[in-house]
């Protein structure tokens, strides 16, 4: 009998997803379990009652995106608008950027994707639920970096072989400040068709704010802002010192699109302007509406998104029948300790970049011979990579 992951690809219609037989915004612990619902957390109270695609409940739900899903004049640039890319992700927090991947590497990244995630999908869920549910997360959604037992994929030759492109490298200096910055890591999420639950806003980076010093002295070495060269840190006013954590932000996210965004399909949404906000973000029964409708709708295959990881963002229902992927690539600027950044590129993988890909890998790149810790096991369960890293660091 024919799987519906025989043929699995993350672009156009799919038999993967609509799973009826999990629950709405049902989560498992590290080991699998069902989470009681009563220890529930950011659940979605809005979500449809049943997750089957021609319930009436998702009929309403389609029927309200169609009509208002999408960002009001979201801004497009082509890779060559450097400058409108720069003040446009410095002022939102995020830019969108079309072209990005040629017709091959695009064709790669989707073969990459679709590979990994039929791991993933490989792995019954509890019951009779189709899958099984990634730890801590909403039905129907995955991340490529934290299901992976060394929490990035850049062990992966698809993955390594995007870090330095000739459309992206230039952005990335230009709003880095130099071409010093540093490959973080790598992994990237998706929803399934049936991802029925809006996900909460969320930053994936809190700014501790601890290095003013340090963001300050590049900040003058690159003459990205004009500051009082006769000042420390902490002679300068408030408004000044805020001024020169918004302009640092201290990790940056590509996510490649591997499918054209649409109202149905779970476009990611962004928040602009979150990115330099201390407070937290409203959950989502207390978000206004406005914030469900922010969605990126219109980005096109092979455009990318970058970030500023400090920005409030989030996954929305993919009501459609087509697979959501998002794979993403992190950098983080000179400033940043490198002695921090985790290893999880092998040496052999690293021997395959240019020149300046090993330069920005340098950093997370194991030495000739030794394996990443944790890399190349892929598994929803926490507790099954836990597993894995820990025989790793047993033999």
């Amino acid at each position: 009998m024919t799987s519906e992951l025989d043929n699995l690809r993350v672009y156009g219609e799919t038999e993967v997803g609509w799973d009826e037989n999990t629950p709405p915004n049902e989560k498992l612990d590290d080991k699998g379990n069902v989470i009681p619902a009563n220890d529930l957390h950011r659940e979605d109270p809005f979500a449809p009652s049943r997750r089957i695609y021609d319930d009436p409940e998702v009929e309403a739900l389609r029927e309200r995106l169609r009509q208002n899903n999408g960002m009001c004049g979201l801004d497009i640039f082509d890779p060559n608008e450097i400058e409108e890319i720069n003040r446009t992700f410095h002022r939102d927090g995020f830019v969108v950027v079309r072209d990005l991947l040629d017709e091959e590497q695009l064709h790669r990244f989707r073969e990459g994707c679709a590979r990994v995630l039929k791991e993933l999908l490989s792995i019954p869920g509890p019951g009779n639920r189709k899958y099984m549910t990634e730890t801590g997360r909403l039905p129907h959604r995955y991340s490529y970096g934290t299901a992976s037992s060394s929490r990035h994929l850049m062990h992966d030759p698809v993955w390594a072989s995007m870090v330095d492109l000739p459309t992206t490298t230039p952005i990335l200096t230009a709003l880095m400040g130099n071409d010093e910055y540093y490959v973080w890591g790598g992994g990237g999420d998706l929803c399934l068709p049936g991802a029925i639950e809006y996900q909460q806003l969320h930053a994936d980076f809190k700014d501790t704010q601890k290095n003013g010093k340090v963001r300050l002295d590049f900040l003058r070495a690159t003459g990205l802002i004009d500051v009082d060269t006769d000042k420390s840190f902490e002679e300068l006013d408030f408004p000044t010192k805020r001024l020169v954590f918004d302009q640092t932000p201290p990790t940056i996210t590509i996510n490649f699109l591997m499918s054209d965004l649409t109202w149905e399909n779970g476009p990611i949404r962004q928040i602009p302007g979150t990115h330099t906000m201390s407070q937290n973000p409203p959950t989502l029964a207390e978000e206004a509406d406005w914030m469900r409708w922010s969605t990126l709708v219109g980005a096109t295959a092979g455009s990318g998104v970058f970030r500023d990881n400090r920005a409030w963002h989030s996954a929305t229902p993919n009501l459609s029948k087509e697979i959501r992927s998002l794979p993403n690539l992190e950098y983080v600027p000179s400033w940043t300790d490198d002695q921090t950044l985790l290893k999880s590129m092998p040496y052999e993988v690293w021997e395959t970049l240019t020149p300046n890909g090993q330069k920005i890998c340098r950093a997370i790149t194991e030495g000739p011979g030794v394996w990443p810790e944790g890399a190349g096991t892929m598994h929803p369960l926490a507790s099954k990579r836990i597993w894995t890293k820990k025989r790793h660091a047993d033999e």
